[in-house]
């Protein structure tokens, strides 16, 4: 990354597990916001974590997205209802899955040019 905490600009994430990430050439170890204006660093480690806090970023762009991939880890998780809630109003579609279909639904989406994010627990293992 371009410094320790982000990549400037949206790219389709390559490879992901032993606690990071695999884009642009280069490998990212943590949890990813990937967004319009680029790939970020996320302090979140569990699914507990995510809060509107911690979905600031989101929030301050989600008049340019139309979809939020929540990748919550190794498993299905659910996200509180108000964060779901308050990104609805804000005209934003949230799927939360497992983060290896969070990455394979946004790279999709993103070779399609759509208006897409995701924020990515990292795993440790791939399944």
């Amino acid at each position: 990354m371009t410094d320790a905490r982000h990549y400037p600009g949206q790219v389709g994430i390559d490879a992901y597990g032993n606690g990071g990430f695999r884009f642009a050439g280069i490998s990212h170890r943590g949890s990813l916001l990937c967004l319009p204006s680029g790939m970020f660093a996320w302090d979140v480690t569990d699914v507990a974590d995510i809060t509107a806090e911690t979905l600031a970023p989101v929030f301050a762009v989600a008049d340019d997205i139309d979809v939020l991939l929540i990748g919550v880890g190794p498993d299905i998780a659910a996200i509180p209802r108000d964060l779901r809630e308050a990104l609805r109003e804000r005209k934003v579609i949230v799927e939360a899955v497992n983060t290896g279909s969070a990455i394979r639904t946004y790279n999709v989406l993103l070779a399609e040019e759509r208006a897409v994010a995701a924020a990515l627990i990292a795993v440790d293992k791939v399944r």
